[in-house]
């Protein structure tokens, strides 16, 4: 399985980002894919994700009704749509993946994860 990020950069408090995250690799049946971040000097956590075993996207509680999830299964992407950023939401992005994801998404831990992008930096100014 391979994930390739775009969509990374650096905007004002309030602006808007959209991450993108192209997968390939993945076989017949259930997959989770989603995203992760890692702020300088934190731990890594999950922000969102979605399996299409139901469709029914999970999300970080501190980005709840600020970020969206939803991905193009005809080409294969994943997106994060990010609103109203924050300066906390300074982080670099990974997109993951994992294979099969029988019972949706909710809750996302690293060790779940076997497939990692390699990561696009997310700045927010104040």
């Amino acid at each position: 399985v391979q994930l390739v990020e775009s969509g990374g950069g650096s905007v004002q408090a309030g602006g808007s980002l959209r991450l993108s995250c192209v997968y390939s690799g993945f076989s017949h049946g259930t997959y989770a894919v989603g995203w992760f971040r890692q702020a300088p000097g934190k731990d890594r956590e999950g922000v969102s994700c979605i399996s299409t075993s139901d469709e029914k996207p999970f999300y970080e509680t501190s980005v709840q009704g600020r970020f969206t999830i939803y991905k193009n299964s005809d080409a294969n992407t994943l997106y994060l749509q990010m609103d109203n950023l924050k300066p906390e939401d300074t982080a670099v992005y990974y997109c993951v993946g994992t294979q099969p994801a029988n019972y949706g998404c909710a809750g996302m831990y690293e060790h779940e994860y076997d497939y990692w992008g390699q990561g696009t930096q997310v700045t927010v100014s104040s």
